[in-house]
């Protein structure tokens, strides 16, 4: 795209496509007060599309209707060739039917004739910007097929790029690294990455999730057991500990280990030997730990559920990991990593994220952090029946500010609960029924008295909910 640079303002350029002069002219004097278009006039239908096919302009107004050649087609010429540029319609047949017939095949949006300045403008302005993002969500994509991030790990944010840093120092030493962060954050994706840049690389990496078993079973798990040492001991057993010998161990949600456990994991780290359970033999391991957990383990001290000792000696080096809200720039470098994956693996259409759905996206409050993320993208590129996501095809959480705002400070009491229930419910009423009232009309063309026959309603109580909504039927006229 050639922009245009004068008096050092990026101009955007415009082609209007039009057989009547009156039109172009009343355009080109609209949106030149703007001082930020450069407009180009054609009333040959022929020329205009030899002139669009150039590829050479930001947006192309396009009359729907001229002779020898129309509108649609030339549309599905610029759009059949690739033409880089946007499309808005002009149509003096301003029909539900006509603007989606030209969306179909390509068109940004539409303006009816006879338009005023205001709603030309604001359509322009409109369909640039929207433009405008999803080139950047294009170029982002591009950038990220280049560089997959660090050590797999997406996130631009300063806070990340020191993540990226610590690791980087701490990968080729021994010292013992506690990795914190909300549940879906991507602890063990850190833990992985210290492990690949570390000298241990061709050792072992071994993950426990010290919360999915119970404090017996996690001991013999770690330490392992000897042969009769407990019932249904019925062969002697290495632990992680072994296994991971001359490698890395990754313990996660160590908060959950018991005060009898911690004590036997402070031992390991002081004398770096273990004991088998049953057994009276220590044998020395090498290993490097590395453990994450959510809690705050200072509060848990402070309780007496955790050892201070042990807090200590794991606390060589800290990692804390941002939750996804306080990392926006990231996610929709994830979100479009996810989509590829996805879309590849399950062979579908979808290929991107429409401007107003990544607006919500980043405005969701995200308590699953870059986990909930991943699965959101996954089921909505299983899901999403179009190219582009929506916002009508987020759950209903992301499209509600209520919900949004209460969702990470639950109310304490149970009539505060039900009230907030009762709230959302009507939100989500009010939400179904104005889109009932929508799709009605545009059914029956903005005829209030048939789209209340239609489904059924008298017209007084149709108009009604429409006057309570501020819906105009003229909107779909």
């Amino acid at each position: 795209m050639n922009d245009i640079k004068k008096n050092n303002l990026v101009k955007c350029r415009i082609l209007v496509i039009d057989d009547e002069p009156i039109v172009g002219l009343s355009c080109e004097r609209i949106l030149s007060l703007e001082k930020k278009y450069e407009i180009r006039i054609e009333t040959n239908p022929q020329q205009g599309l030899k002139e669009a096919l150039t590829d050479n302009y930001d947006l192309i107004l396009l009359d729907i209707v001229m002779p020898d050649l129309d509108g649609m087609e030339i549309l599905k010429r610029i759009k059949a060739l690739g033409i880089s540029s946007e499309v808005v319609i002009i149509t003096g047949y301003a029909t539900i039917q006509t603007a989606i017939e030209a969306i179909k095949h390509g068109a940004a949006d539409y303006v009816s004739k006879p338009f005023t300045p205001d709603e030309l403008k604001i359509i322009i302005e409109k369909v640039i910007k929207h433009s405008a993002l999803m080139k950047e969500n294009i170029a982002l994509r591009k950038e990220l097929h280049m560089h997959q991030g660090f050590e797999g790990i997406i996130g631009k944010t300063p806070n990340m790029e020191k993540i990226f840093s610590i690791i980087k120092r701490v990968a080729t030493t021994n010292g013992t690294v506690i990795i914190t962060g909300e549940s879906g954050t991507g602890k063990e994706l850190i833990a992985k990455a210290i492990h690949r840049l570390s000298l241990r690389n061709d050792k072992p990496f071994i993950a426990c999730d010290c919360s999915a078993l119970a404090p017996t079973l996690l001991e013999s798990e770690l330490f392992g057991h000897v042969k009769g040492s407990f019932t249904g001991a019925i062969a002697t057993k290495k632990g992680l500990f072994e296994i991971a010998d001359k490698g890395t161990l990754f313990l996660d949600e160590v908060s959950n280990i018991s005060l009898e456990t911690q004590s036997k994991l402070l031992r390991v780290l002081e004398t770096y030997e273990i004991k088998k359970v049953g057994d009276i033999i220590e044998r020395k391991i090498d290993i490097r730990l590395i453990v994450a957990t959510n809690k705050n383990l200072l509060k848990m001290i402070k309780e007496g559920s955790f050892r201070e000792d042990l807090f200590y000696r794991l606390q060589v080096v800290p990692i804390h990991i941002p939750p996804l809200r306080e990392r926006k720039e990231d996610i929709l470098r994830l979100a479009l990593i996810f989509l590829e994956r996805f879309r590849k693996k399950n062979k579908t259409t979808v290929k991107n994220f429409a401007p107003e759905t990544i607006k919500l996206m980043d405005n969701y409050y995200w308590p699953g952090n870059v986990r909930e993320l991943k699965n959101l993208v996954e089921r909505l590129a299983i899901l999403c029946d179009s190219e582009i996501i929506e916002p009508a095809h987020l759950p209903y959480e992301f499209k509600d500010q209520q919900f949004r705002d209460f969702i990470h400070k639950l109310p304490q009491k149970w009539n505060e609960f039900k009230e907030l229930k009762q709230q959302i419910q009507e939100n989500a009423v009010r939400e179904i029924e104005k889109r009932f009232l929508i799709e009605a009309l545009q059914r029956s063309g903005g005829n209030v008295s048939n789209a209340a026959e239609d489904v059924g309603m008298q017209r007084t109580n149709f108009h009604q909910l429409l006057k309570m909504y501020k819906i105009s039927s003229k909107d779909f006229a």
